[in-house]
Parts: structure tokens; C-alpha cells; sequence
């Protein structure tokens, strides 16, 4: 027994005991049979060589080297414990620290770490590293200043980075500044990984001029150099300096941007032009190989810019080239499926997501609710609303706004009422989704009492998007003068989205008076934007000043201004088919064009005449007639009914308002046809079956002059 006690106290020093050695058998005399055995093998782990066992130990050391899974590291582990002598080696304590931090255990590591008789830089580097990567920068800290002070190992060139990281990720300049100096004064400071830390820090900690002459002092730059002085511009709102400096970073090729650049210049490319876009575009398509992240930036950038055919084109191709997406890809993939009502992608993703087991997850749902219901179907939308675990504010906004759009109010304010009993506080852009719900809706006093309640119930400041709310709500609901007056007492400046919304009341209403004021403000705020052009041309044409009208259509030519042509989207065959007015660009342009003239003939045996008045050109009647028949959503009705079975809903998206003609046409075909019609434009959704829509008056009096 003496030679036991002084095996299990050596083996003490090591590692804990193990509670049961090795084998345990049904009987208590099999059992005490085994123990001279596990003793003996005990006893040849303490004095065996470590690759005594041939292969064995090696596997075990390269297991740890590629473990990921915290479950298969705990087995590695406990085989360990059971191999004292190599747990001893101090190669494999650091490999074991690794292993551990990677899997989410850093306490796991310091345990290791505390238990290593003998520690080098490398034990505390690795510690140090695994605390900062765990965000747990003050015991970062704590340990650098025992590193030196209580264990006397002097940091390297690898300990200094991991604790520049710790003061960038803290936002602790002074210490950071410190360990500047320590670096300078060691000779580390033109150390590539010192200086990629440096300017980190102090881009993070907002001293980009700092950053800027690190960046341009260091003898060496890598791709993380120049990664992170673009991200350092991009990340303090510097989008131009960003984009310039990735541009010579392009232009060089020395070194060729990666992945990391794709992140770094992401924030920069938001609501951007078109230019920077095909830059960064050409720059991902040069790289070679194209990693996850690589992929999911550029979709970002063109679902942030609301190119969402691109994002679309793009997220098809990334799969062609069997890279398989994760929750990023698919947050901003989303969107753009709900911005080009492409129903079959959105279900294709859905079906991912729940083959992949990714839900719960509320950045997914939320935007799985956002897509499907601007994709038009409401009920798949409220079926994963309902079948979400957990709700955020977030959650509650989104159908709220998805029963606001397709017109149902009364709905909307039920589930914002829900939302408030459950205990959840909404934010200012909860209260935009309700106000815009009443508004399209037409519930004057009911949004009246929610700007109210946002205000002296909640205290929220109301923004510039509450107030154009208000006015449009106003407008819709014929209080033309009131909305005037509200604009009047705004505590803040409006914007030209709160005096569009009082010109486009204006139009409907005819109130020539505050129109005119209403777009003179509008031209000095947007001056370039063709539609409110329109706006004004329109209420004088309603007016009969065909003068007017040509004087403001001159100035849109004087000015170069266009009209923004209007198109429709229609998806088919996992595609996207765009339609403008009079297109004859399709390939099934004769069929589509023989369908319409079929389906006039059937409109007008039910009694149709065109609605001319919606287009008030001063032009001869059947000049009138003939654009409002060649409107692109009719062609895009045409076009899925020659191409679909009877009874399949018809999804089209377009890019402006909807006019009362089209409105009229496509109630009467929906009957005609036996089919679901239904059309977004860009304020609402529009459900046509058995010749009745489904949106109420209020949403119907905003139809738009376009043509």
C-alpha cells in the first residue's frame, strides 16, 4: 500500500484523481481481481516513455490539434487523465489550453495553465489569447501583470499583440498607449503583428490619425494592414477614405485583397453609388478562392443597396459553386426575396433553414416574417410568427407592419395591443409600423391617439418618420388643411418625405393652393427627383392648365430630369421577369401580347372602359387609351396566366403606385381569370379575387398619375 500511496500522491501533483481506476465488474472479488492490474499499468504510465504505446499517443495529440466539438474534447481529455506522463508534457498542456479555448471553455484552460509546473511565454501567451478571443479582456490584464511581476517571463513578440487587442477591445487607450511605448522602446514596434494591433486600437478607440501613421510607418504591410486601416475609416462613418484605400489596395495587387477586405469595407457600402459597387464587385470577382464570408459581404452590399436581383443572381450562383449558406447569408438574402416577391425562393429558403435546424433564431425568423409578407403571402407569415419560441420587439414590428401593408388595420392594432400586454416596451419603429398601418387603413383617430401615446405615455421624441406619417395619414383622410397646419408646428425641419406626402394629398384632393407650397419645398430639398415633378404636373393637368403642365415638363427636360419608367416583377421558374410599359423585350412578348388583347375583349363585354382620367396628358383620348393598355402590370398578368395552371396565384411587384385603371382592370380579370391577383406596389399590397379588392378606400385614393 505504501507504494500505492506514493504512486496516487505523485499522480496528484498532475492531474486529479480519477474516482474509479479503469475497469469496474459486477462482483466485488472481480473487481478487486482488476486493481493489480490497473495499478500496474498506472505505474507504466509514470515511468513509460511518452510514444511508448507506438501510435496511440500521437493520435491523441493530433486529435487535440484538430478537435472543434466540445464533446469529443471532453473524451480526449479524459483519456488523458488516464496518461499522466503525457498530460506532464508541457507540448501537450498547451495543446490541451488550445483546444479547450476553442471550444468555449476558458476557465478550462486557466485550470490547465494553473495546474503546468513550468511556464513559459508561450503557456501565458496562449492564456492571455484565450481570455481576449472570450472577450474577457480585465483578466487579460491581470495575467500580463503577473506574467513579469509575479513569474518574472518577459512577453515576446507574441504576448504584445494579444494584450493590444485586450486595450482595443476595451477601449483603453491610456493602457494601449502604454504598451506603445513598452513596444518602442523593445524594438517590437515594426513587428507586422504589433503593428496591425496598434492600428486597431487606435482606430477603435477613434485616433484615426494615430492609426493612419502606424499604418504608414510600418516597413511591411499584409493584407490584415491594409484590412484594418479600411476598416478603421469604414467603421468611423470615413466611407470615401475606405473606398479610396481599397481602390489603391486593388490597384496594386500587392497584396490582393481576401475575405477580411470584403468585411472591413462592408460597413462603407451602404446606400453608395454605383461606381464603388462594380469596384468592390471586381475585386471579389478577382479573388480566388472565394470563401463564406467573401460571398456573404457582396450579397450584403446589394441587398443594402437595393439591388436585390443581384443579391438574388448571386446567392444562386454561391450555390452553384456548392458553398453552403449560413444565418448571414440568408438574413440578407431574404429581404431582397420579399423586395422581388420571389415566393419559391423564400420557401426554397425556409425549407433550409428548417432541414438545417437553425431556428430558433430571431434574426431569421423576423426576416422570414418580413419576406414572406412582402412576398404577399400574410398567412405564411403569421404561421411563423406564431410558431417562434421567443419575440423580440422586433418580431411584434414586423407583422404588425405586414397586416399594416396589406391593409389590414384593425388587425394590426390588435397585435400591437398583444404586444403590449405581453410586457414588451415598442420602440420608435414599432410606433412608425402602427402609425403607417392606420394610416394605409385610413383610422384617423385611432393613429391620432397612437402618436399620442408614443409621446406622453413612452416619451419617445418623435422622429422626421412619425411626423410624415401623421401628414400622410392626414391626407389620406381628406384633412388637407390639417395636415398643412401639422407640417407648420413640426418642432423640427420637414423633410421632402413629409411635404411629398402633402403634395401626393394634394393631387388626390385638388387642393391646388397647398400643393403649389407643397412643391416648392419639395424642389428645393430633392431637386432631382422626377416624381414629385410628376405630382405637380398632374394636379395641373386635373386642373385643365395644360400650360403649367408643359411648363414643369420642360423644366424636368431643361434639368435632364427623367421620369423613373415603370416596371413589374414577376418570378416564374426560380426567375425574375421585369416588364415595363409597351415592352416587347420578352421572348413571349406575341403571346403576351395576344393573351391582353383577349383579355380587353372580355373586359369590355363586362363593361370596361379605360380610366383616361388617370392619365392626364394632354393628348387625344385613344392616345390615352393605348398607354393605359400596355401599363407593365397588365403585361405581367398576361404573361403568368399563358404560363401557369388555372387557379395559381398571380404575385407581381412593382416599382411605383398603382393607377386606377390597372386597379379596375385587374379586379375585373381576377374574375375573368378564376384567379388570385396580387399586386405590391410601393406603398401597399393589393388582393384582387372574384372581381373585389381587398383594400379599403383609404389605400385606394393614392393612386398615381405615372404616364
Amino acid at each position: 500500500m505504501g507504494r500505492l500511496n506514493c504512486i496516487m500522491s505523485t499522480r496528484a501533483t498532475v492531474v486529479a484523481a480519477p474516482t474509479v481506476l479503469y475497469v469496474s465488474r459486477e462482483t466485488k472479488h472481480r473487481r478487486l481481481l482488476f486493481l493489480p492490474r490497473a495499478i500496474s499499468h498506472y505505474c507504466h504510465e509514470l515511468t513509460a516513455p511518452i510514444d511508448a504505446d507506438g501510435g496511440g499517443n500521437a493520435a491523441l495529440i493530433q486529435a487535440l490539434d484538430d478537435c472543434r466539438s466540445p464533446r469529443t474534447l471532453r473524451s480526449l481529455h479524459s483519456r488523458l487523465l488516464h496518461r499522466p506522463r503525457l498530460l506532464s508534457d508541457p507540448a501537450v498542456q498547451i495543446k490541451l489550453m488550445r483546444a479547450l479555448a476553442s471550444c468555449g471553455d476558458p476557465h478550462g484552460a486557466r485550470h490547465v495553465f494553473d495546474g503546468a509546473p513550468h511556464k513559459n511565454a508561450v503557456f501565458f501567451n496562449v492564456m492571455i489569447r484565450s481570455y481576449v478571443n472570450h472577450g474577457l479582456y480585465g483578466h487579460a490584464f491581470r495575467l500580463f501583470a503577473d506574467m513579469s511581476l509575479r513569474h518574472h517571463v518577459r512577453p515576446d513578440n507574441y504576448t504584445f499583440p494579444c494584450v493590444l487587442k485586450a486595450c482595443a477591445g476595451s477601449d483603453h487607450l491610456a493602457g494601449g498607449l502604454q504598451l506603445h511605448g513598452a513596444v518602442t522602446k523593445l524594438g517590437l514596434d515594426t513587428n507586422i503583428f504589433v503593428g496591425n494591433t496598434l492600428i486597431a486600437l487606435y482606430w477603435r478607440c477613434g485616433r484615426l490619425s494615430d492609426a493612419l501613421r502606424v499604418f504608414d510607418e510600418m516597413p511591411n504591410k499584409d493584407v490584415v494592414s491594409w484590412n484594418a486601416m479600411i476598416a478603421g475609416y469604414a467603421q468611423n462613418g470615413l466611407y470615401d477614405r475606405a473606398i479610396e484605400l481599397c481602390e489603391k489596395m486593388v490597384a496594386l495587387q500587392k497584396p490582393k485583397p481576401d475575405a477580411g477586405t470584403m468585411a472591413s469595407i462592408l460597413p462603407a457600402m451602404s446606400n453608395t453609388n454605383q461606381t464603388d459597387i462594380h469596384l468592390i464587385r471586381k475585386m471579389f470577382d478577382e479573388m480566388g478562392k472565394k470563401d463564406l464570408v467573401s460571398w456573404n459581404a457582396m450579397i450584403a452590399i446589394y441587398a443594402n443597396n437595393s439591388m436585390s436581383a443581384e443579391a438574388v443572381e448571386l446567392f444562386s450562383r454561391m450555390e452553384m459553386a456548392g458553398v453552403e449558406p449560413d444565418a448571414v447569408t440568408l438574413a440578407s438574402v431574404l429581404p431582397a426575396c420579399g423586395d422581388l416577391s420571389a415566393l419559391s425562393l423564400g420557401k426554397k429558403i425556409h425549407e433550409f433553414i428548417e432541414r438545417k435546424r437553425m431556428r430558433p433564431n430571431l434574426v431569421l425568423e423576423n426576416a422570414l416574417v418580413d419576406a414572406y409578407a412582402n412576398c404577399g403571402s400574410l398567412k405564411a407569415a403569421r404561421e411563423v410568427f406564431d410558431g417562434m419560441n421567443g419575440k423580440d420587439v422586433v418580431s411584434w414590428t414586423s407583422i404588425v407592419s405586414a397586416y399594416g401593408m396589406h391593409g389590414h388595420g384593425k388587425k394590426a392594432i390588435a397585435l400591437f395591443e398583444q404586444m403590449r400586454k405581453s410586457g414588451l416596451k415598442p420602440d420608435p419603429v414599432a410606433f412608425i409600423s402602427i402609425l403607417s398601418a392606420c394610416s394605409h387603413s385610413g383610422l384617423l383617430n385611432e393613429g391620432k391617439y397612437y402618436f399620442k401615446c408614443m409621446t406622453e405615455c413612452y416619451h419617445f421624441v418623435p422622429r422626421i418618420e412619425h411626423y410624415a406619417c401623421m401628414v400622410d395619414l392626414l391626407g389620406r383622410s381628406g384633412h388637407v388643411d390639417e395636415a398643412y397646419d401639422f407640417i407648420l408646428k413640426m418642432p423640427i425641419k420637414p423633410n421632402e418625405r413629409v411635404w411629398g406626402a402633402l403634395l401626393g394629398a394634394c393631387r388626390v384632393y385638388s387642393n391646388m393652393e397647398i400643393g403649389l407650397i407643397a412643391a416648392d419645398h419639395v424642389f428645393k430639398l430633392v431637386p432631382e427627383q422626377s416624381g414629385y415633378y410628376v405630382l405637380l404636373s398632374n394636379i395641373y393637368a386635373r386642373a385643365g392648365r395644360w400650360e403649367d403642365v408643359t411648363l414643369v415638363r420642360n423644366l424636368m427636360t431643361t434639368k435632364g430630369i427623367k421620369k423613373l419608367p415603370g416596371c413589374s416583377n414577376v418570378e416564374l421558374w426560380n426567375k425574375v421577369h421585369t416588364f415595363h410599359m409597351g415592352d416587347r423585350s420578352h421572348p413571349q412578348s406575341k403571346e403576351i401580347y395576344e393573351k391582353l388583347d383577349v383579355l380587353m375583349r372580355r373586359l369590355k363585354e363586362l363593361g370596361y372602359v379605360t380610366e383616361t382620367e388617370t392619365a392626364l396628358h394632354d393628348v387625344e383620348e385613344e392616345d390615352k387609351e393605348g398607354h393605359l393598355l400596355v401599363h407593365s402590370e397588365k403585361l405581367a398578368i398576361a404573361f403568368v396566366l399563358i404560363n401557369t395552371t388555372p387557379k395559381t396565384p398571380i404575385r407581381i411587384t412593382m416599382n411605383l403606385r398603382m393607377c386606377g385603371d390597372c386597379h379596375r382592370a385587374a379586379k375585373l380579370i381576377s374574375s375573368i381569370a378564376e384567379r388570385e391577383i396580387i399586386i405590391k406596389d410601393t406603398k401597399i399590397f393589393h388582393h384582387f379575387e372574384h372581381g373585389v379588392c381587398g383594400e379599403n378606400i383609404a389605400a385606394i385614393i393614392a393612386y398615381e398619375d405615372r404616364y
